[in-house]
């Protein structure tokens, strides 16, 4: 589904979130885990920017595209979808059940811990 036919949820589930990003490859997967989780696994493309330094960091996301915001479990990156909307981030969702979810759904093959 391209992101210009649907209205931005608060989260999607891992499902959802990969047929979004397949269908609109311009958007930005961020990562709000901790530099350590980040070493250990990682979605493949992600821009890494942990939750304490996002408000600092928010420069280096394009508030024009579509942000999908993960961490381990969904907990941060809902957090970080409530402050980006805040900040006129409108196209923000958060990773449903976060990397953790997708490692068991969509890719084995992504460490869990």
């Amino acid at each position: 589904m391209k992101e210009e036919d649907r209205e931005f949820p608060m989260e999607m589930d891992p499902a959802q979130a990969l047929e979004f990003l397949q269908a609109n490859p311009s958007a930005t997967l961020l990562d709000v885990r901790e530099v350590e989780e980040n070493a250990y696994c990682a979605l493949k493309g992600s821009l890494l920017i942990p939750l304490n330094s996002l408000s600092e960091a928010l420069s280096y996301v394009d508030e024009k595209k579509a942000v999908v915001v993960y961490c381990h479990h969904g907990i941060r990156s809902l957090a970080a979808v409530r402050m980006l909307r805040e900040k006129g981030f409108t196209k923000a969702t958060s990773l449903r059940g976060g990397i953790d979810l997708w490692s068991t759904q969509i890719d084995a093959s992504v460490p869990r811990y």
